[in-house]
């Protein structure tokens, strides 16, 4: 009788890193907003749009997920006369990312 650890068992009582992901950042588009703003404070709409390679109605979708999860700030105002929307990651948005991030460090790490 093998005592071998089972299929997808990591054999050291610990579950995969796989399961730490969060759910909201598991959307490509999702996670690369929320990557586009962890490099600044605060963001230009017009700027997460260009930089994502989206539309405005996707990207408006996908930060009203990210609004919903709590890791993302949405704040309108003007520039001038021109009505303007900045996008901001919160702290539990930064921290989420960098779990995220972790956790698919980990993956790599063990190779699956």
């Amino acid at each position: 009788m093998s005592t071998a650890p089972g299929p997808g068992a990591r054999g050291d009582g610990g579950e995969h890193p796989r399961h730490r992901l969060e759910q909201p950042l598991l959307h490509a588009v999702r996670f690369s907003i929320v990557a586009t703003l962890s490099a600044s404070e605060m963001a230009e709409f017009a700027f997460v749009r260009d930089t994502v390679e989206v539309s405005d109605s996707v990207l408006s979708k996908q930060v009203a997920v990210l609004e919903n999860a709590g890791y993302v700030s949405v704040l309108k105002g003007y520039a001038g006369k021109r009505p303007r929307t900045w996008l901001r990651l919160t702290p539990d948005g930064r921290d989420a990312f960098a779990r995220h991030l972790e956790a698919l460090r980990d993956i790599a790490r063990q190779g699956g």
